[in-house]
């Protein structure tokens, strides 16, 4: 070997030594970049020596590694097909069929369009129906346009006497509302089935029918609270309508306490048959027919004779005037 054969001492691939695997690994991790600096600077004889196959394969190894990025969130397609890592697409609305040539209608979103008619009040009742926070803080007559009344009762007396007034209003063809006096009623507690089961109304009319304009508001509440109880444990329901007690109008403390228990509404009167004062039948007859008009409230009493006695001959006069006794509900329902 000559001198200056044995100083020359070939460079070492670092490749040569390495394992197709861990060739493998490096040649995926490198840059394209690199690859082609790496590839510019080795000489032709050492490229041909390994064989162009070998550069080529190094090339290819990297390309994966390079295609596989995402660019943003547009999907990358390699020879596998698309990617499966860009973003989902957002899913367009779902459309239901259409005739031919009117094209896709759109699903309904949640949020319908207005149709024109209000929506129906809250608890299910339908357009038409009373809605008590749509009233007055207190009623005295209802609608005059219509060819109603309401006859409206004081709740109390002799059982056998209410039942006997109940007969003839619904011999009649009447429905009522009888204003409950809680104290009578919780003592009588048949005759609110009863009175609910032909047809009529149950409301409040105090604990014990005392002055309540002249009551604090504590007392107030108390008197209307306690009756409201009552109904409540004999019926499941406090009833829509309250009357204050020995009063026809009700005052602001008396509409506040009656608020909190749950009544918007004080229920008063434009008509007064009088018949508390035991006047003869006729006269109560009277006292109703002559002063009645399209939507009158009238203030009635059960337990008194003359009363049972002149239901029938009201009625009569009712229907001749083209005037149908109805429930107070009824009366003011649109």
């Amino acid at each position: 070997m000559r001198r200056d054969e044995a100083a020359t001492v070939e460079p070492q691939d670092p490749a040569a030594s390495e394992t197709p695997s861990e060739h493998g690994r490096r040649g995926a991790v490198e840059a394209p970049g690199e690859l082609g600096r790496r590839a510019a600077v080795e000489a032709p004889g050492e490229l041909g020596r390994r064989g162009a196959l070998k550069a080529v394969a190094l090339v290819l190894a990297a390309v994966p590694a390079v295609a596989c990025q995402p660019a943003g969130h547009a999907g990358v397609t390699n020879a596998a097909g698309p990617d499966t890592t860009a973003a989902p697409r957002r899913r367009a609305p779902r459309t239901t069929a259409s005739p031919a040539g009117t094209g896709p209608t759109p699903r309904p979103t949640t949020t319908p369009e207005p149709s024109g008619r209000p929506a129906p009040p809250p608890g299910g009742a339908s357009p038409g129906a009373l809605s008590p926070g749509a009233l007055p803080p207190e009623v005295t007559n209802g609608p005059r346009d219509r060819p109603n009344v309401a006859l409206t009762f004081h709740g109390q007396g002799e059982p056998a006497q209410v039942t006997a007034l109940l007969d003839e209003l619904e011999r009649g063809g009447a429905r009522v509302t009888v204003l409950a006096v809680g104290s009578w009623l919780a003592d009588q507690p048949q005759l609110a089935k009863r009175i609910l089961d032909g047809g009529h109304e149950l409301g409040n009319h105090t604990q014990n029918h005392e002055d309540l304009a002249s009551m604090s508001a504590s007392d107030a509440f108390a008197e209307i609270n306690a009756c409201a109880a009552v109904l409540r444990r004999l019926t499941g329901s406090i009833g829509t309508w309250f009357r204050p007690s020995m009063t026809q109008y009700s005052t602001a403390t008396i509409r506040a306490q009656a608020t909190r228990v749950g009544y918007a509404t004080c229920l008063s009167y434009d008509l007064d048959s009088l018949d508390s004062t035991d006047p003869p039948a006729p006269t109560i007859v009277g006292a109703v027919s002559d002063s009645v008009r399209q939507g009158s409230i009238v203030s009635m009493h059960c337990g008194h004779a003359g009363t049972v006695t002149a239901i029938p001959a009201i009625l009569d006069r009712l229907h001749g005037l083209g005037l149908r006794p109805v429930t107070m509900t009824e009366l003011m329902s649109a």
